[in-house]
Parts: C-alpha cells; structure tokens; sequence
C-alpha cells in the first residue's frame, strides 16, 4: 500500500494550499483542493495587482524577526523553504525573479496571474484536482468532511486534511473566517482575528476630507512610542493608510484596543534638523500667504500642510501664530490622533487564528489527528514586504510534508 491509496483533501485554494497540494502530490498522495469560490487563487491575485511581492531578500534572521512573537514557531518552516527556494520554485514554473530597490522580490512579469495559471497547468500535470464551489462545514459523526455544494450536500472520507482557509480580510475573495466556529467547536484554541496591515480612522475636518483625500504623504517617518518608520502613507476618507501605516499597525491596533486611541507623529520633513527648519522658517514672508510660503520656505506639499493646520485646529494655536521654533517642531512631530481601526474587511491580512501550542511540530492540530493547518489561518502577523507570501508558502510546505508522514505512518500500520 502507498500514500496514492490515501485522498488527502486540502481545504483553501491561496498560496498555502496550494502549495501543500504540490508537495502531497510530489509525495505521491492523490490530492484535491477544495474551495467555497468559483475560481483559484483570489486574494493572491489581489495582492499582485500591483506587483507581486513574493519575498524578500534580507539575510534570514533579519528576516525572521519580522515574524515577532511568531518567529519561533514559524522559523522552522521557513528554514526548510527559504525566500531562496521560492525564487528557484518560482524560476521553475518559468516566472524569472528579480530585487527591487527596497530589497523586495518579485517576479519579473511583476503580475501573480502568469505565476499562478503556470502553477495550476503544474498541479492540473500532477493529477491535482481541483473542486470549487464546495464551501466547507466541518465533519459529521463519522470524521467525514461536510460540503455545500451546487449539488447539494457532500461527505468526502479523507486520509488526511490540510486546511489553509486563511484570515477573515477580504471576505469577498473567499476568506471569511467562518472557519473559527468550526474548529472553536472541537475544542481547539484560536485567538481572535483582528485586522492587520491595516489602516486606522481619523476624524478629519470636512474641508480637510473633501480636499484630501486619496493624496499621498511621501518621504515622511512615522513614530509611534520608540517605533519609527520611514516611507509613505496616503489619507483616506476615514483616516489614513498605506505602507509606513502598516509597518506600525500591530503597535497601533493593540493601544487602540488597549485604549480606544493611538496618538501617531508624523515628520513631514525628517532630513531637516530643527536648526535647519527654524533658519529657513525665520526668513521673510513678504505678501505670500502661508501656505505659499511653507511650500517655498521648506518643500512642504499642499497635504503637508492642510495636516499642519488640521493639528493647529486641535491645539488651538494658530499656525500664523506660532513662532519659526515652535511650527519647525510641529512640522517634524504633527500629532494624528487615530480613533479607531479600519474593518477588518478592508486589511491586508489579519492578525490571530489557531495557536501554535495546538499544532505538533508537523503543523498538525493535537486534538484532530490527520488535520494539518497552514497560511493565515495560524496566529501570526507580518509586515507587506513579501513576509505576508513567504510564510504561507512555507507553511504550506511544512502541512503537506507533516501530511504526507501522517500517511505513511497509516501505511507503516496497516
């Protein structure tokens, strides 16, 4: 007997289960992934919109601990399928890789849909099946899984389970968290998904909302307690958002939640020390306006400014009626107050899901032998970057390997 005489179905067609598809199918498991969408793959291709960021090249324990709290239980995983072996594994489907500037890594066709329909005519070779429309509702009294259907009603008896079901962001491409009440069910621990990567709500000013929004803050440094972080950020109608937003915002979702708000500073001018502001703020105006004169004086954009006379609005003190000293402060410190969290809906990723103390060191769940789990619906978090990617192929990786022991070890028995 071989594990080919064992179906083993994989629950979630992302990155994560996909990925252990391939690695059961090259151990010789019969495969099939099953998905509640009419199509592969849509958060993945979401996210490649605007180029795929698959990894990053960073050396690896630098990498690592951008995994935080998560790094020990995931640095494993990611050892044994490395940001190297996604670009070779990547290289092999025929989609070349290259570095960006930022250190990034992406394909050089720089969209995921040549990635992924390569992948799929790779998985369709390895006698991978694919069935969509079966939306998952856990297992009946006999261990069989339970599908809604376009047919109706489902049981399928697996060898074994690989579930990748992912978070809770961007339910409409699939992703909706329902699975949390399935597992909650059996007595399995989960820590309760919140958004990550995610932007946060400010209570803007009309005039400042209408004019606003959709314009970008670029060059700016983010603080926040002894975080700081330098990149771009972009207002919304609701508050603010964008890649430097999300490098911050597990620090900020948690003091939300802690608090119910966060106080962020932003530098608009981060490469001009005090001394440097307050001798170009101390020249004359003129008849310029201020605005003029803040653009010329010290390069600040219209949205630069229209967020220095948002926070003069909230202090009380006008922005003409400040001294050179204390505008040059107010320029590299402007206080955001940020009210709340977006939606969850609307994140990256998400935060939370199964803990790590119910999974064996093959990502089994203890108290369900023969179900796997991997991707995002394991409780960790990670900033975009291409960490987000390499883990939940990583741990992919990982759940089709623990699967494909699991089913030799039945055969061993048998």
């Amino acid at each position: 007997m071989s594990p080919a005489s064992h179906h083993v179905a994989i629950i979630g067609a992302g990155p994560a289960g996909l990925m252990a598809a391939e690695v059961l199918a090259q151990g010789g498991a019969a495969a099939t992934i099953y998905d509640a969408m009419p199509s592969v793959g849509r958060k993945f291709l979401m996210a490649g919109r605007g180029g795929l960021n698959l990894t990053h090249s960073e050396p690896l324990p630098a990498f690592l601990a951008r995994y935080r709290e998560a790094m020990p239980h995931l640095k494993p995983a990611i050892e044994a399928f490395p940001p190297q072996a996604l670009r070779e594994w990547s290289e092999a489907l025929g989609q070349e890789t290259f570095v960006g500037s930022s250190g990034r890594v992406f394909p050089k066709a720089f969209k995921a849909s040549p990635l992924l329909r390569a992948w799929l005519r790779r998985l369709d070779s390895m006698g991978v099946n694919l069935a969509l429309r079966h939306r998952w509702n856990g297992w009946d009294e006999q261990g069989r899984l339970r599908f809604e259907t376009p047919g109706g009603p489902l049981v399928v008896d697996a060898g074994a389970t690989v579930l990748a079901l992912g978070g809770a962001s961007w339910p409409r491409l699939g992703s909706d968290g329902a699975w949390t009440e399935i597992l909650d069910a059996k007595g399995v621990h989960t820590s309760p998904l919140r958004p990550a990567n995610s932007g946060f709500t400010v209570a803007w000013s009309e005039i400042f909302r209408d004019r606003f929004e959709g314009q970008p803050l670029k060059g700016v440094a983010l603080r926040f307690g002894k975080h700081r972080i330098r990149g771009e950020a972009i207002v919304t109608r609701t508050g603010i958002e964008g890649g430097a937003i999300y490098a911050l915002s597990a620090e900020l979702r948690e003091a939300i939640m802690i608090s119910g708000q966060a106080t962020l500073h932003i530098a608009l001018q981060p490469d001009l020390e005090q001394r440097e502001l307050i001798a170009r703020l101390s020249g004359p105006k003129g008849k310029q306006s201020l605005s003029n004169f803040l653009r010329k004086a010290v390069s600040l954009s219209p949205v630069a400014i229209g967020l220095l006379q948002e926070a003069a609005k909230a202090s009380g003190a006008p922005l003409a009626s400040m001294s050179p000293a204390d505008l040059a402060h107010l320029i590299n410190a402007v206080p955001i107050a940020l009210t709340g969290i977006a939606p969850i809906a609307r994140a990256i990723s998400t935060a939370g899901g199964i803990v790590f103390d119910e999974l064996d060191a093959d990502f089994m769940i203890r108290r369900l032998p023969g179900v796997f789990a991997a991707g995002e619906m394991l409780d960790w978090e990670a900033p975009t970057g291409g960490y987000l990617l390499q883990a939940s192929f990583a741990t992919g990786v990982a759940a089709g390997r623990g699967a494909l022991k699991w089913l030799y070890r039945r055969v061993a028995k048998a």
